[in-house]
């Protein structure tokens, strides 16, 4: 019996299937919009730059609100946090029927992003709360997994909803999709955590190094999903589509197979491996001019980028305190949104000069700084992390 979570030492119990349920829904609510918004926008007049800001503005809400709901999580609770975040999405899913302007949908947009920090934030907790601590990666992979299947499904849905009917019907059932999620979420049995109100920074320090690692990895993600699609149609190929098909059957096979692994051989034994995997998957994409190695890279990408998320997403909890685990849950996605941001806008004006072929190599750089961060000894890192944390 695991005392710490109140649960039996094993990954499927009825708590852990509620979950990757109640995450499915989530992301399925969350994943549909992502191809939606920026025709939206379009659509009420605005041009490529504001269907930019759709992603990047929602992204830097989220970002700006992860901390302080870590710290939330830690002082008030699980349950009632997540309550406020769904209810939150989906008042502002349902609020983009009311957009009149662009202006106007940027604005619902950015307080969006407060209700997608929120539950995203507290579904991670919730994970580490409840999945055993020998087998944590194998349990985040699982738990992960269903992310990857609504983002193979949701964003086609989504395109075909707008074809066949209207925009209203993609809101809605976005808000639809949190509702199912809200209602697995009472479901759950929520393990008691002790709160420490008035103790602790708004950011977990232990989880500063799978945070950092994840961010430089996370730079040339966002790359990807930013300008694959321009960079294929440059290539005279006119549907990626089956890029982002293969990609997400890759990341399926992978992440429980090497959450599993890094459970039991340790975390750098895939983390590495997914890094250097990364690396010659954008290698392919920079000399990619057709389909066919388009989908190689694809594969390649999904397998590698699959192998390092759930050791990096355990590496940042599996040391922590349960009354910490909000605030490592903020630290590490934290990281994972800036990475996304800043690798979407830094690789941008990249390929605007060199063009996008020499943008993926440009995109291996942030890359080797994770591999350097990962090889660093400890010691180091820490002693660095605990200087810059007593600083502040």
């Amino acid at each position: 019996m695991n005392k710490e979570a109140g649960i039996a030492e094993k990954l499927w119990s009825r708590n852990f299937v509620m979950l990757i349920l109640l995450n499915f829904a989530m992301f399925m609510g969350f994943q549909i919009l992502m191809p939606i918004l920026p025709v939206y926008a379009r659509a009420l007049g605005g041009g490529e730059t504001s269907a930019g800001l759709v992603v990047g503005i929602f992204t830097i809400s989220a970002v700006v609100v992860r901390p302080f709901i870590g710290r939330a999580l830690d002082v008030f609770g699980r349950k009632k946090i997540f309550l406020i975040g769904f209810i939150f999405f989906c008042l502002f899913s349902l609020s983009y029927t009311t957009a009149s302007t662009v202006l106007v949908l940027l604005l619902l947009r950015f307080f969006h992003g407060f209700g997608w920090g929120t539950t995203s934030t507290t579904a991670n907790t919730v994970a580490s709360d409840i999945i055993p601590r020998s087998r944590l990666g194998e349990g985040m992979g699982y738990f992960g997994l269903t992310s990857t299947l609504a983002m193979a499904i949701a964003p086609a849905l989504g395109l075909y909803m707008i074809q066949q009917s209207t925009f209203e019907g993609v809101f809605i059932f976005s808000a639809a999709a949190f509702l199912v999620a809200m209602g697995l979420s009472l479901g759950i049995r929520y393990p008691t955590v002790q709160p420490q109100p008035g103790k602790g920074h708004l950011f977990e320090k232990t989880a500063f190094r799978p945070a950092t690692i994840v961010l430089f990895l996370t730079m040339s993600y966002g790359s990807i999903v930013t300008f694959i699609a321009l960079y294929a149609q440059q290539q005279g190929i006119a549907n990626i589509g089956p890029f982002f098909t293969v990609y997400a059957l890759a990341l399926m096979i992978s992440r429980p197979l090497f959450g599993r692994l890094s459970d039991r051989k340790g975390l750098k034994v895939v983390v590495l491996p997914g890094l250097v995997g990364v690396i010659c998957a954008l290698l392919l994409l920079s000399f990619a001019k057709s389909l066919p190695l388009f989908l190689l890279a694809g594969f390649l990408y999904g397998v590698s980028f699959g192998a390092a998320m759930p050791a990096l997403q355990a590496m940042s909890v599996r040391q922590v305190p349960p009354h910490r685990r909000g605030a490592a849950s903020a630290t590490y996605s934290t990281g994972f949104d800036l990475g996304i941001g800043l690798g979407s806008i830094s690789l941008g004006s990249v390929a605007q000069a060199v063009g996008y072929s020499r943008m993926y190599l440009w995109a291996i750089l942030p890359i080797l700084v994770a591999l350097v961060i990962l090889i660093l000894p400890y010691n180091l890192f820490s002693k660095f992390i605990h200087k810059t944390h007593k600083e502040e």
